[in-house]
């Protein structure tokens, strides 16, 4: 049977990848020029090889050194430092997981997003914000974890993420376990800044081009608006409004708890 495998690039994502253990990793692929320079001119990166190497050991994974010019011609592109690992499919856990242990869970639906870059980014600073959990579509930007993990910097490979066939699925599950379920839109929406975010709460963001559907937007608890500074009839990036949104869920809820 044919093993489905992908590739992660650098040591950030490959770094991310063993810490999670999210996905199996078949093996490592260390550019053996890389591995000799770094012991003498660089040693941050050395610092980097020896601990993937541990790690690799620990689980043991197997890793092998390679010419340049092998790992350039498995590699996506050419910023992978010298050190690619192929993977296999990402682990994803239930929605009820996500829930686990969260005294106030914060949960994203990443819904609609047509580029896997993007997509890593706005992963990126949810993670970094705070967001105890992802929920995707069965069909993501996760198939694309090259990409995906260097966008998000191994965000995308620690944060702990469900499937859910649609957002509608996703918010009666969250609902009935007390969440508070918010969308981003214009129509009867209020303003980000004036919005309780400090309760239990299950977020969905949409792509530039698709969106949240209406029917949603009316079953939703609050719809977020994102204050502008001028008159601007164009909707921010989803990496953009992820950030925007979840710090200021960050925000509200250390006041909460400070304050």
């Amino acid at each position: 049977m044919e093993i489905d495998t992908q590739l992660l690039e650098g040591h950030i994502s490959i770094e991310a990848a063993l810490e999670a253990r999210t996905r199996p990793i078949y093996k490592i692929l260390i550019q053996q020029d890389k591995a000799q320079s770094s012991r003498i001119k660089r040693q941050q990166r050395q610092r980097h090889l020896t601990h993937i190497q541990q790690m690799a050991a620990s689980q043991d994974i197997p890793v092998q050194f390679a010419p340049a010019a092998e790992i350039d011609t498995q590699a996506n592109g050419q910023s992978h430092g010298g050190l690619i690992a192929v993977v296999g499919p990402r682990h994803f856990v239930s929605m009820g997981d996500l829930l686990h242990n969260r005294e106030c869970p914060f949960v994203v639906m990443l819904d609609g997003i047509e580029d896997p870059f993007n997509f890593g980014q706005a992963v990126r600073a949810l993670y970094a914000a705070g967001a105890t959990g992802l929920v995707v579509r069965p069909r993501n930007w996760m198939t694309a974890a090259g990409v995906v993990a260097r966008a998000s910097a191994g965000a995308s490979e620690r944060m702990e993420t469900a499937v859910a066939e649609d957002a509608e699925t996703a918010a009666d599950f969250f609902r009935q376990q007390g969440l508070q379920i918010a969308c981003t839109g214009q129509t009867e929406s209020t303003s980000l800044y004036a919005a309780d975010l400090t309760q239990p709460l299950f977020l969905v963001l949409g792509g530039e081009k698709r969106g949240i559907t209406r029917s949603f937007m009316r079953n939703a608890d609050v719809v977020l608006e994102i204050p502008y500074g001028r008159s601007y009839g164009y909707a921010l990036g989803a990496a953009a409004a992820a950030a925007i949104i979840s710090f200021e869920v960050m925000r509200q809820r250390q006041g909460a708890v400070t304050g």
